[in-house]
């Protein structure tokens, strides 16, 4: 899928910002001002999709209006020594070497919250996104999930996803969370099953979920203007328009107060307008008649990016911003426990199910899931997938030979104590023997760990902590702040996959305390100790408490 980015310039007028230990302020509307950086401080925040790029350092940039590179993005900075920037609306930063240049659309809050990385993500949580005490659908955490884009990809039908369902089963998986994805549905807004495609879809369901399954369809907020769906509601108004001061061309495929024509990876198609209740009531009951007539269980809800609403687009709530639209089609999924997003804005503590961006088939995008992930954490958004098994882009997988079955093996093991889980790619027709039972044994592993898993994602409900965690953040000040090859399970557990081609041992860094391995062997730290760790192994350490 192609990331098209929009990038707004916007002047600034200068203000001067002091920042004051323990004390919040606010910058006016339109300003610019470097902020100095402390002395062995580092910060992290902005584009999740950037993670191993953070710790920032000099040169970075970005700005967050209408660009959401992909991901979830939240209007917030995190330091090492306790230093908030957060804002209502999005700003842009940039740093140099001693400091960071902002330039603000509306009031920037710094805040002086404490030390540590921890204090100041526990005040950023508590004060601008507190949780709301409530969780996505259980079963995405306690089973692994499957989604069938790229067995099937457009090309989505009943028979064969009944067959990679039974396969599941049958290659010793367990059954758990099953997405249908894109093309599943007659037309984009014409939210019903394909006939030809799926000749009876509610006994089809039926059937999942006798196997134990739940299922979720892929959805998104565009229609197809080839469409009677369309001409409804057009004439109701529940698009983003084209302005006033459009240009008629001679074709007149750019009328003003037109629905606006989107150009978006699967073509060009009109997008509903959610600053409209009357769009968002049109959307959720679309879903609510699926979720009545079919037995579905719930949605997934893709192509949120803001660079998908120009705001030179004309919308209900007059000056709606590019990413408050994405906010806005964000709240529909509270509607539906089972959920899943790619795209979000300023939805931090909420029960929304957040996965990282498409991923290649390769060993460098591997690297960057821990990264990645645990700054989704950082930002708020704790309940997270990454990205799916072996790379999320189809193109990756469309020659066998290019397959690497290491990969896969290392990918699962990455994923298996991650607060979720997701298979897409079937691993019983792509992996030998070998390479297929490394795999059944992380999903064993995460098994063994669900109990864990569960627990620090009903801590994180009621606190808003991450259930994943850098090591920054577990063990403050310590030397970890550029550790991006390991991660904290909850403060008790440190998680160290292989993340590279052909190794078959790996350096591990560890705080102070007795760690003890799967064998049962204790290694005191603080140390730096290379593991081994075998084509089956996932290498992790529990913390000894006595």
């Amino acid at each position: 899928m192609n990331n098209r980015q929009s990038k707004k310039i916007y002047k600034t007028s200068v203000f001067y910002l002091v920042i004051l230990s323990f004390f919040s302020f606010s910058i006016q509307a339109q300003t610019s001002k470097e902020v100095e950086i402390l002395k062995n401080e580092s910060w992290w925040g902005g584009a999740v999709s950037d993670g191993h790029n953070m710790p920032f350092s000099s040169g970075y940039s970005f700005d967050m209006y209408g660009t959401n590179k992909y991901n979830q993005v939240q209007p917030l900075l995190v330091s090492s020594m306790g230093r908030v920037i957060w804002s209502e609306e999005p700003f842009a930063f940039s740093f140099s070497e001693n400091e960071i240049a902002l330039e603000a659309r509306g009031d920037i809050k710094i805040v002086q919250a404490g030390k540590t990385l921890k204090d100041a993500y526990k005040y950023a949580s508590e004060n601008y996104f507190p949780t709301t005490g409530e969780l996505p659908d259980e079963l995405l955490f306690k089973a692994p999930q499957y989604n069938t884009w790229i067995e099937l990809m457009y090309n989505q039908n009943q028979k064969d996803i009944l067959e990679y369902a039974h396969a599941i089963i049958d290659n010793g998986l367990p059954p758990g969370v099953l997405m249908i994805d894109d093309n599943w549905q007659e037309d984009y807004g014409k939210w019903n099953f394909h006939k030809e495609r799926f000749p009876d879809p509610k006994a089809m369901i039926n059937e999942l979920h006798q196997l134990g399954f739940k299922v979720m369809l892929w959805v998104c907020p565009f229609v197809s203007p080839d469409s009677d769906v369309y001409r409804d509601l057009a004439k109701r108004e529940l698009f983003l328009k084209n302005p006033e001061t459009a240009k008629t061309t001679q074709t007149g495929l750019l009328p003003p107060n037109q629905p606006a024509m989107i150009h978006w990876w699967n073509g060009v198609s009109a997008l509903l307008d959610f600053s409209n209740p009357d769009a968002k009531d049109w959307f959720r009951g679309e879903l609510e008649h699926l979720q009545e007539n079919y037995g579905v269980d719930g949605f997934k809800l893709d192509a949120g990016d803001f660079n998908f609403y120009p705001d030179v687009l004309v919308s209900h709530k007059p000056n709606t911003t590019p990413n408050e639209h994405a906010k806005l089609f964000g709240e529909i999924g509270l509607n539906f426990p089972l959920n899943e997003y790619r795209a979000m804005w300023k939805m931090g503590g909420q029960p929304l199910a957040q996965r990282l961006s498409d991923k290649g088939h390769r060993w460098g995008d591997l690297s960057t899931l821990i990264p990645n992930i645990t700054v989704q954490g950082l930002m708020g958004y704790a309940y997270s997938a990454p990205d799916m098994i072996g790379g999320g882009e189809f193109s990756s997988f469309l020659n066998a030979e290019t397959i690497d079955q290491e990969l896969i093996v290392r990918s699962a093991q990455v994923h298996a104590l991650m607060p979720m889980m997701q298979f897409s790619v079937a691993p019983w027709r792509i992996l030998d023997r070998e390479h297929l039972e490394a795999v059944k044994k992380s999903a064993a592993l995460r098994k063994e760990f669900t109990p864990l898993i569960m627990r620090l994602a009903e801590e994180s409900a009621k606190t808003g902590e991450p259930i994943v965690r850098t090591m920054e953040y577990s063990f403050p000040n310590k030397g970890f702040k550029l550790v991006k090859d390991q991660f904290m399970l909850g403060d008790k557990v440190l998680v160290a996959p292989v993340l590279k081609k052909g190794k078959r041992e790996r350096s591990v860094q560890f705080p102070k305390g007795k760690w003890k391995d799967a064998s049962g062997k204790v290694i005191k730290g603080p140390t730096k100790k290379v593991v081994q760790a075998g084509l089956d192994e996932l290498p992790y350490f529990r913390k000894v408490t006595k």
